[in-house]
């Protein structure tokens, strides 16, 4: 499993793992709940999004387009 995204931000995240799913590739969150006994929202915890390491660069790349296409 590899990390394609680290936010605090809770629609950031969602919007990211839709992306994802439209494109057919499965995520998982991690640390979810680490960050939701700190408050869910404080910077410093952030909740990490992962993939299996055969689609991370595909995933990181269509995150990344589909962010700057949404800013």
């Amino acid at each position: 499993m590899k990390d394609v995204l680290k936010t605090a931000d809770p629609v950031k995240l969602s919007f990211a793992r839709a992306v994802l799913r439209d494109a057919g590739i499965e995520s998982f969150v991690l640390d979810e709940g680490m960050a939701s006994m700190y408050g869910g929202g404080i910077e410093f915890v952030k909740k990490r999004l992962s993939v299996i390491d055969e689609e991370a660069d595909r995933a990181r790349q269509l995150i990344d387009d589909a962010l700057a296409e949404s800013e």
